[in-house]
């Protein structure tokens, strides 16, 4: 996603009101459409779910970029975390703009290659929604269009035949590496998006169903059988099967319901909770499962935004509670979280509207740590839905405030089945309220309409929170006549069926076993059962010690909402393979404790357990089977004690590690001018000749300027570039009006020879300035030469098709040179610009071609590992310059981490002081550009650096370029490293990203 802030301030009325946006598009005749002959047998669908193998499967999804993470040996940690939740399935992208950054030269090999993510998505046991575009937006530069795309006259996303013959490579390659990974030939993709968001335009057709079908026919003839989803982010029924060429086989759409405000993130707005997306979804396509292939699970933020920190607080735990059950009250059985998992901007892959962190504010951290509730909240939610298969043989019901509660201040929405299991969403009527209410239920059973509790007293609803209350729900051969605790899990082990149920502090809680008389045994300071009938009803209240009851063959827990953060359900494997015997309840077993557990397994005898610790702690195992008599540990043969509960219980031996890191401050620092463009005998023949009159670009056209200083015109598209033009003086010019396009927060800098004549520092909404800048007084008839220095922070998204806004162009747009002694501005002429090193023949084939801008620095390699020091001196980031320009400062440190055994986060942090000019640092780490601060937008001064690109043990080369903006020069008052706490982890070992070494460039200048 996500939507652009023009587009927001459109949609915000219809989207708060919880209404479609199909008036905004043609009309739809939805038909009931004929099942089209299947290309394979193995993923089906029927109007109420997907199919895997003939089982029915609920998918709980989240979205996770490999691109955003160029270690793939870290894959597998990401996709086990995904999977520790109860998860099934992850959403992923392919930024086109990576993988042919040159047109026609398609590569997807080492850091880039998608074969190591399909495997490690196959032995995490997660299933696989391909989204590979071509245009995905998804925050990247040009959505994902790569920047030669500027040069193509015919419209974006269009059937405009010069596009799709653009596409045509890119789709055929990237169809078939995703063709050969489906489940079909072993591999975990199950689904596949064209497009993505395809939703309105300012041109018709719209929808151009002619481009759709190109798009289809593309995956098609790549070896794609999988059924084909949309994202309709409107949603006004694009693609909806039974709407002829370009249709899907199921429909989906997106929503993100809180926008991406995180200057507020306590406030929920009136109207803002969808309860109209089943109705929608009804609507527009009734024969197939009702899908949202995006929904929040975070926000994005641009620079000078409020950081990832306020985003989290906007969609926390309390979010999911109340927004990811308000969608499956409507019944919602195709769900993907985006993001679950957002990873980095490196390299210059991000757009202009967000800077390097692409943390999202998601469950899992940009640095992969897990200490956020959502990720405990969103776990206890989908292993729920795991285990409740009668769920998917529900019908939503229309939410009401007055037919099964008391309080009419309470909502609830029903999902009732003819077969068995019924299901209750409640929630505040006022979904933002911070109240707490009291109420009780009436809710329709197998006996008959109950009051609930049966037994007293009243249920009770905090502020922003939201329960599933089930009736008639089959545990087993058990089933619980009603519950108003939610469920987490419930499990068959040998000949016993355990139950976990949940409330928050405080409150009062009833369940209902259906066919039981009596109680074997029970313990809890605040737990009260009785008979009545042939049920026996249990009243509790959640404390932090776990309460049980056992009914013969029957054992309930009953826990505090926190207490049930600490339990994890681990699939155990079947046939060696990590998807376990079934989609839905598969064989597992449960351990209380520890920061993760990643996996589980029984082998003859021993059960074996793969957990992660962030402190001294006892682990709980329940459900060894009764021929197991040994403990495994992550590989270590462990003790334990049968405890009164029937479970094992152990205590690893845990200790953690103090880690020590390098002072960067102390380390031998050197520095090199990387500007070295604005001295006298600085000599420009290598750069390319801006000597193109007109350009393909239709977003520049026609052109303002003699010839097109447009980047992309000459094949430059990304990172600074610098522009050369030369002039004859007349003596009376006084200022130099300049027109720039960056993007964003961009910066722009100036000379006459050497003498600096301005910046612009940059704003957070300015993408395109107008800039006056005083001339020094010039000698008539003296030649001189303008340099210009931007910084281009990517290309814009390209959301709307029409608009055509990813071929913005970057560089500079118009100039004038006035002068006070003639009308006519002084001519600029020989203009020549500087871009990365070979521009679309880019000479880092590894590290891909955005890695690398057009400084100095950059252009000849000095920012890959070992430099040729002797071109340097010695010098400190720490001191600084004293004036305007760019330096660049390198220096090597060693680390030597226990990350064999231990994962230890590491990020690199600068001071951000009022005290210090402004300035803009680029950071690069062992050759791969890790981070862009901005000192005087922000927000971001911390910058994450993964294991893998960091070398833990051994040599590692920092880069850090200062480009000062004002004439007093600038320092970095501060840069450190820090490390979270360290985990004791059980992950597979990371394998170091050895990029290129500096080798000399022969054609570097």
């Amino acid at each position: 996603m996500k939507l652009s802030h023009t587009l927001l301030a459109v949609l915000a009325a219809p989207l708060a009101q919880g209404l479609t946006l199909g008036n905004r598009h043609q009309a739809y005749n939805i038909i009931e459409p004929g099942k089209r002959d299947l290309l394979q047998n193995i993923i089906t669908w029927d109007e109420k779910s997907l199919f895997i193998r003939g089982e029915r499967a609920m998918m709980f999804s989240g979205e996770f970029h490999p691109f955003r993470l160029p270690v793939p040996s870290l894959y597998l940690d990401v996709f086990q975390k995904i999977k520790a939740m109860g998860f099934n399935m992850v959403s992923f992208y392919v930024d086109w703009a990576l993988l042919e950054g040159k047109p026609g030269d398609f590569r997807a090999d080492g850091i880039f290659a998608l074969e190591p993510f399909f495997e490690a998505a196959t032995k995490a046991g997660i299933y696989l929604l391909a989204r590979p575009g071509p245009y995905i937006n998804a925050e990247v530069s040009g959505g994902g269009y790569p920047g030669w795309l500027q040069r193509i006259k015919g419209t974006l996303r269009t059937d405009a035949p010069d596009y799709l013959k653009a596409t045509d490579n890119y789709m055929a390659n990237i169809g078939a590496i995703i063709a050969n990974a489906q489940i079909t030939n072993g591999g975990p993709v199950i689904l596949w998006q064209p497009e993505n968001e395809y939703s309105w335009s300012t041109i018709k057709p719209f929808p151009n169903k002619k481009y759709m079908q190109y798009v289809i026919d593309q995956a098609r003839k790549a070896g794609i059988v999988v059924p084909l989803i949309n994202n309709d982010s409107g949603p006004g029924g694009t693609g909806a099967p039974g709407t002829g060429e370009g249709a899907v086989d199921i429909y989906g759409f997106d929503s993100y319901p809180l926008g991406f405000d995180c200057g507020n993130p306590d406030v929920w707005p009136a109207g803002n909770l969808p309860t109209t997306l089943r109705k929608t979804h009804m609507k527009l396509s009734p024969s197939t499962p009702f899908s949202i292939p995006e929904f929040q699970g975070g926000s994005y933020d641009p620079f000078g935004g409020y950081g990832f920190d306020q985003c989290y607080k906007l969609v926390n735990h309390e979010f999911s509670r109340v927004f990811d059950k308000n969608n499956f009250a409507g019944g919602v059985n195709i769900f993907n979280i985006y993001m679950i998992f957002g990873g980095t901007n490196w390299g210059n892959l991000g757009h202009p509207n967000g800077y390097t962190s692409y943390d999202y504010g998601a469950s899992i951290r940009e640095d992969r740590y897990i200490d956020r509730e959502k990720y405990s909240e969103m776990k206890l939610e989908a292993q729920f839905m795991r285990v409740s298969p009668s769920y998917l043989e529900t019908t939503p019901g229309d939410l009401t405030t007055s037919v099964y509660s008391d309080n009419k201040n309470i909502a609830i929405t029903p999902l009732i089945s003819n077969k068995t299991g019924n299901y209750f969403v409640v929630r505040h009527a006022d979904y933002a309220s911070h109240d707490t209410a009291t109420y009780t239920v009436m809710l329709p059973t197998s006996q008959g309409t109950l009051s609930i509790p049966q037994t007293g007293g009243k249920l009770t609803l905090s502020g922003r929170d939201s329960k599933f209350h089930v009736t008639d729900y089959p545990v087993g051969d058990h089933t619980l006549l009603y519950s108003t605790a939610e469920i987490m899990t419930w499990q068959k082990f040998d000949n016993q069926t355990l139950v976990i149920m949940y409330g928050g502090p405080g409150e009062l809680h009833e369940f209902a076993l259906k066919d039981a008389i009596g109680v074997d045994n029970s313990y809890g300071s605040k737990m009260a059962y009785k008979q009545r009938n042939s049920s026996v009803i249990v009243q509790f209240t959640p404390t932090p010690e776990r309460q049980v009851i056992r009914f013969g063959d029957l054992t309930v827990f009953m826990l505090d909402r926190n207490s049930a953060y600490n339990y994890w359900v681990p699939t155990l494997p079947k046939d060696g393979s990590a998807y376990g015997s079934s989609v839905m309840n598969p064989d597992t077993i449960i351990v209380n404790g520890g920061y993760l557990v990643r996996s589980a397994s029984v082998d003859d005898n021993v059960v074996s357990i793969q957990a992660d610790f962030n402190q001294t702690t006892s682990l709980e195992i329940i459900g060894a089977p009764k021929s197991a008599s040994q403990l495994s540990i992550n590989g270590q043969s462990t003790p334990f004690k049968l405890t009164d509960d029937g479970t094992w219980l152990s205590t690893p031996k845990i200790s953690f590690p103090t880690v020590s890191l390098p002072d960067l401050k102390s380390l031998d620092w050197y520095a090199i001018d990387s500007l070295p463009e604005i001295k006298p005998d600085y000599d420009d023949s290598k750069w390319a000749k801006a000597d193109h009159k007109t350009t393909n670009n239709p977003s520049g056209s026609p052109l303002k300027t003699p010839v097109s200083l447009y980047g992309s015109d000459y094949g430059f598209n990304t990172g600074n570039m610098l522009f050369r033009g030369t002039f004859t003086a007349t003596g009376g010019e006084d200022k130099l009006i300049l027109t720039s396009s960056g993007g964003e927060a961009y910066a722009i800098s100036a000379w006459i020879n050497q003498t600096f004549i301005g910046s612009f520092d940059g704003n957070k909404d300015w993408d395109t300035v107008i800039v006056t800048h005083t001339m020094p007084k010039l000698q008539a008839n003296g030649t001189y030469i303008l340099t210009v220095l931007i910084d281009s922070l990517g290309f814009n998204e390209n959301l709307v098709p029409g608009n055509d806004d990813m071929k913005a162009p970057r560089g500079i747009l118009d100039y004038t040179l006035h002068t006070t002694t003639s009308d006519t501005p002084t001519p600029i002429t020989d203009w020549k610009i500087a871009g990365n090193l070979g521009g679309e023949d880019y000479v880092d084939k590894f590290r891909g071609p955005l890695n690398e801008g057009g400084l100095f620095f950059e252009r000849n390699g000095y920012h890959q590992p070992s430099p040729p020091l002797d071109a340097f001196t010695k010098a400190t980031p720490f001191d600084g310059t004293n004036k305007e320009g760019v330096t660049y400062y390198t220096a090597k440190f060693d680390l030597d981490l226990p990350a064999d055994q231990y994962d230890m986060p590491i990020a690199f942090s600068f001071v951000n002081s009022t005290a210090t000019a402004n300035y803009r640092a680029l950071l690069y780490v062992n050759g791969f550009q890790y981070g862009k601060y901005v000192s005087n937008i922000g927000p971001q001064t911390e910058f994450p650096v993964p294991e893998g690109i960091l070398n833990y043990n051994g040599e590692n080369w920092l880069g850090v370029s200062v480009w000062a903006l004002d004439g007093s020069g600038a320092k970095v008052p501060g840069l450190s490293l820090t490390s979270r706490p360290p985990v004791l982890s059980s992950r597979n070992k990371v394998d170091f990203v050895k990029g290129p070494s500096y080798s000399k460039r022969h054609e570097a200048f």
